[in-house]
């Protein structure tokens, strides 16, 4: 099993009959993932996530979901025990990106420093807005998202992304 995986969805329900499967992408392009011939599924609460390879059947996009079957999913009752799966793939699957684009899980983990180095905490996920993406910036220990920042993923806040150093420098203030 790879230990790479790089995980690019998850299950949110059920679709049709057939035992198909609404996935909500995590990454740009879902509708590539259609081209892969295998995905690799794990259960969220998992720690670590075991994944288990499994053929992809047939992929669609549909609004903003991928519609798939997989092989592990072989009918409807299988399906609807599927919600909250895990989608990724390896790493070496992917397509490089340019050298201003990052898979957002390359982001996620990464601290984030300001121009005078003061820490905002680092990047707990990110969310996809019609705009542009958005950096949820805190501190897991705080627990209750008090202290989240919501930075934009544009070039006039995000400085530099050094993911070698694990860090993001932005141009934001810490009473922002």
């Amino acid at each position: 099993m790879p230990a790479d995986i790089v995980i690019l969805g998850k299950v949110v329900g059920p679709y049709g009959l057939r035992g198909a499967v609404k996935v909500f992408p995590f990454a740009d392009d879902p509708s590539a993932w259609g081209k892969l011939k295998h995905w690799w599924v794990g259960h969220e609460g998992d720690a670590p996530v075991l994944w288990q390879q499994t053929r992809l059947v047939s992929c669609k996009l549909h609004a903003d979901l991928l519609i798939a079957e997989l092989e592990c999913l072989p009918n409807r009752n299988a399906s609807e025990t599927s919600r909250g799966l895990l989608i990724g793939v390896p790493r070496s699957e992917l397509p490089k990106v340019a050298a201003d684009e990052y898979y957002w899980a390359d982001l996620i983990g990464l601290n984030v420093v300001n121009k005078h180095n003061e820490s905002l905490g680092h990047v707990l996920g990110l969310i996809e807005t019609s705009a542009n993406d958005v950096l949820r910036v805190g501190d897991e220990q705080a627990g209750t998202g008090e202290n989240e920042r919501l930075l934009p993923f544009v070039g006039t806040v995000i400085l530099d992304v050094d993911l070698s150093a694990r860090r993001i420098r932005v141009d934001w203030e810490l009473d922002w």
